[in-house]
């Protein structure tokens, strides 16, 4: 009974930590939009994102992540004979990538409340596009394990990076035609 207590925990957990890392990166994404404003908006707005990053990541996401961490933990424990599949050793090294990930975020975040981001949004919006990419490897090697499809995972991965790219790339193009078609009516 206590493995799916875990279990059930563990799900609860990703969903918590990957909605937190989804929205903390959107918000990077507008704290360094902010950074076009003119004042007086450009103080309020990053004032206001540092304290929904804040909260967000030390409320939301940081707390996912540690469920995630201690209900796997408590998998394994009731399951030990699973840490000989290849399987998991894989998908265990994409989730080490993804503590990384939430771990640069925070870093990012302190860079970002002292004015020392370096990143525009759309960097922001492409590295946004990160977790999804780890999301979906690590749910395939957890339903499948050792019958995952290398092959189609491997162009299934490929094709939805290169969709990413082309759509963040697109979002870029017709945000920049929208501003100078906004920037020209202003200045009829």
């Amino acid at each position: 009974m206590a493995y799916y207590w875990f279990k059930a925990f563990h799900i609860v957990g990703v969903v918590v930590w990957f909605a937190g890392l989804f929205y903390l990166v959107r918000l990077f994404v507008y704290h360094a939009e902010a950074e076009e404003k003119s004042e007086p908006a450009k103080s309020i707005l990053k004032k206001q994102y540092e304290l929904m990053e804040k909260r967000l990541y030390n409320i939301i996401t940081t707390p996912g992540m540690i469920l995630t961490v201690s209900m796997a933990i408590g998998l394994i424990t009731t399951e030990p004979q699973v840490l000989k599949a290849g399987w998991l050793h894989v998908k265990l090294a994409f989730v080490a990538l993804l503590l990384i990930y939430h771990f640069w975020c925070g870093r990012i975040m302190k860079r970002l409340e002292r004015g020392e981001n370096t990143w525009s949004g759309q960097k922001f919006r492409a590295l946004n596009e990160a977790p999804t990419v780890l999301l979906i490897i690590i749910v395939l090697l957890a339903i499948f394990k050792n019958s995952l499809p290398l092959d189609i995972t491997t162009w299934l991965v490929v094709a939805l990076v290169i969709l990413m790219a082309a759509s963040i790339q697109l979002y870029a193009k017709i945000r920049r035609q929208n501003e100078a078609k906004l920037t020209q009516s202003l200045s009829d």
